[in-house]
């Protein structure tokens, strides 16, 4: 019950009745379904899926983890940058659909959370001998990020897309004042380590058996094995808690607004119905301070924690690739 109701705080939005939307809320904006996000051919037929490979990099003295799917002759370069708690692998199902919809032209990397200067150093260290482009993708606290690299990267940075996107405060979410009461708590963090980390002692079938019956009814294999791998430890689990207590320290304060309208043709950002990380009064603000910037809502019934089912996974990388295909490559 414990693990259920945490991962349920971390990972999910609320579940709500969803309410019919204003018509006023779709005004000037691109909203998207399923059968007007998928990207066509694109090369599709002319190239092997490939599997995402994961490796260890060292950036500015730390260890960081990617996942990768590499293009033998990229066009284009997506940076993916996670949500907390940051483990890339959550993300395999994404990252694999998100490149065979780009027709293998494009190469598809996600970086594990390190801080934003060490991101922008990344972009340097690894992709400084190269002149392809950067489209930056980032979900939840990972769109904060991009829009932060975006700005000190922008010569190598051409367009940036935040999924369900966590930019600002929510006062009116119960889940947000419970986290941020428990990260404010180093007892507290401590504790929720511990018994996450004692789960973690278990037999990997047992623990796997645990989260597919609690939280993961509904997961991908992917998803369960993410967690079973890389929640259920210490370490951890406090690298989690400490990053939602910076998050909850950063985003009191406004979104930049004056970058993003000197970029609004660069930027676009996908809102879920019923997200408390990314509500749609976040829509709707940032629709009447920037309201060229590309905006869509998802209405399939895909959650905020996406990666954690194929559906979601699949739907997400259909969107990305669609806003790729209709806002750079149709323009160059």
């Amino acid at each position: 019950m414990f693990l259920r109701l945490l991962l349920l705080l971390l990972l999910h939005p609320p579940t709500a009745t969803v309410r019919p939307l204003p018509a006023s809320l779709f005004f000037g904006s691109r909203t998207c379904s399923s059968s007007n996000c998928k990207i066509g051919e694109m090369g599709r037929q002319s190239f092997l899926p490939k599997a995402a490979n994961f490796r260890l990099c060292n950036v500015s003295g730390f260890t960081t983890e990617l996942l990768e799917v590499r293009s033998e002759d990229p066009t284009l370069h997506v940076l993916f940058i996670p949500g907390n708690p940051g483990v890339i692998t959550f993300y395999k199902d994404f990252l694999e659909s998100l490149y065979e919809l780009l027709g293998g032209s494009m190469s598809v990397t996600a970086v594990g959370h390190i801080s934003q200067s060490q991101k922008v150093d990344f972009i340097r260290q690894e992709m400084q001998d190269t002149e392809v482009p950067i489209i930056l993708v980032g979900h939840s606290i990972g769109s904060y990020i991009s829009i932060k690299v975006f700005q000190k990267s922008p010569k190598k940075v051409i367009y940036c897309i935040g999924l369900y996107p966590f930019l600002k405060l929510n006062p009116d979410s119960v889940q947000q004042s419970i986290i941020k009461k428990l990260a404010r708590s180093s007892i507290a963090c401590a504790a929720v380590s511990f018994i996450m980390a004692s789960l973690g002692f278990l037999p990997s079938r047992l623990s796997e058996f645990i989260v597919a019956k609690s939280i993961g009814k509904s997961w991908s294999r992917t998803a369960i094995e993410a967690t079973c791998s890389h929640l259920l430890k210490y370490h951890t689990m406090q690298n989690v808690l400490f990053m939602a207590k910076t998050e909850f320290e950063k985003l009191s304060e406004e979104p930049e607004w004056a970058f993003l309208k000197t970029n609004r043709s660069k930027i676009a950002f996908l809102f879920g119905i019923d997200d408390h990380w990314g509500p749609l009064k976040m829509f709707e603000e940032i629709s009447g301070q920037v309201p060229e910037i590309a905006l869509s809502i998802e209405r399939e019934g895909h959650t905020h924690a996406f990666c954690c089912t194929v559906a979601g996974s699949t739907w997400v990388a259909q969107h990305v690739a669609s806003l790729i295909k209709d806002k750079i490559l149709t323009s160059d």
